[in-house]
């Protein structure tokens, strides 16, 4: 049980030096186990740090091509907001105008039934 723990502690101090208790430093010193632990640990970091070194070269043109892509995106996602809201405007013109001409052939139904009823 003892070790489980240390390899708890072990994996948020990375090595044996930032163990705070002096009974877990001593359990390390004294057990293998935990010992390859701390190795591990100690290789893990120094590969990390490593890696914070090393430059990764960007190609030539990749960020150019970032940005054309993005644009070209953004231009796409405009457009069919544009369409989107200019659909909404063509159906409301064409419930409007066709209630203009339900209106009107109201008016003229209403117009002929009142010149047949006056002649």
């Amino acid at each position: 049980m003892l070790c489980d723990e240390i390899a708890d502690k072990l994996a948020a101090a990375g090595d044996i030096t930032g163990l705070t208790e002096r009974r877990d430093r001593k359990h390390v010193e004294t057990c293998l186990r935990c010992q390859a632990e701390a190795a591990q640990y100690r290789k893990l970091l120094k590969a990390l740090h490593s890696l914070r070194e090393d430059l990764v070269a960007t190609p030539h043109g990749l960020v150019a091509d970032i940005f054309v892509k993005l644009e070209t995106a953004g231009e796409r996602q405009a457009v069919r907001s544009l369409l989107n809201g200019r659909r909404a405007a063509y159906v409301g013109g064409i419930a409007v105008a066709t209630a203009a001409a339900g209106a009107g052939a109201a008016v003229l139904l209403v117009n002929r039934s009142r010149r047949r009823v006056a002649a």
